[in-house]
């Protein structure tokens, strides 16, 4: 597919390039992205994916202070907020990481692992990466919260920093599947790579933590998926998009939790 390069943004796509994002990204109430729309195809919004990140991980830390202000304890509010987090995409997250972890390691060429990605029922390559990726998120924002200095407000990092590392995903990896949610969105520009990574390193600036260390946490992540996804199924798709976001949170997790220890 032809990759739709992206000018900087005027101020009446602001908005639109925003509510587009949160249409692709989340379960909220916004009306759904233009599919149809040659002015400005939805791929030309992936810049905005780190602030529906924002948004997103927003909602969790309000329901952190929440469970804070009720003394449910470190280990319950993580629980809580990563619950808030999952309610408010859908899951849609953890369905791509899922339907990666099935049809990369039970298929035996590219075609069998795409058809099984399609299907709709989770096998057990699935079922171990969730429960394995959620616990790690679990433990790593438990300690995060432990911590004296740290606040709810740190899920923000991990949840912007995971979006901006979709769109570098979805700018350089060719879609490895036509007909697809991410085939459909199309392929952002490198403008709108470096705008959403340029977000991300903003938000990585304001966390408590090396900056640095946790972009490296974020290429590492989302890297490595992106080169098992290249030689499994030879490119992206809208769940290898998902299981990036997934595995590239719990990395940035795990890093922010090392961090504070």
């Amino acid at each position: 597919m032809q990759k739709t390069d992206m000018r900087l943004p005027s101020p009446q796509f602001l908005l639109k390039d925003l509510l587009v994002a949160l249409s692709l990204l989340t379960r909220l109430p916004i009306p759904q992205a233009d599919w149809s729309n040659t002015e400005r195809p939805p791929a030309r919004a992936a810049w905005a994916y780190p602030l529906a990140g924002l948004v997103v991980g927003g909602l969790a830390a309000i329901a952190g202070l929440v469970g804070n202000s009720l003394s449910l304890g470190p280990s319950v509010v993580a629980a809580l907020m990563l619950a808030v987090l999952s309610m408010t995409t859908g899951a849609m997250h953890e369905d791509g990481l899922a339907d990666c972890a099935d049809g990369f390691w039970g298929g035996w060429d590219r075609s069998r692992r795409l058809e099984i990605m399609k299907d709709s029922a989770i096998g057990a390559y699935g079922v171990l990466a969730l429960v394995t990726v959620f616990a790690l998120k679990w433990g790593s924002l438990s300690a995060v919260l432990a911590h004296p200095s740290a606040t709810a407000w740190v899920i923000l990092v991990p949840a912007i920093l995971s979006r901006a590392a979709m769109v570098a995903v979805m700018a350089l990896l060719p879609n490895a599947r036509e007909g697809g949610l991410s085939s459909k969105t199309g392929t952002p520009g490198k403008s709108a790579m470096w705008v959403a990574l340029a977000l991300g390193v903003v938000a990585a600036l304001l966390a408590p933590s090396n900056a640095l260390v946790l972009i490296a946490a974020m290429v590492l992540a989302a890297g490595a998926v992106g080169l098992i996804a290249t030689r499994k199924i030879g490119g992206q798709t809208g769940d290898v998009l998902g299981a990036t976001q997934a595995i590239t949170e719990a990395a940035l997790l795990i890093t922010l939790s090392a961090a504070l220890s």
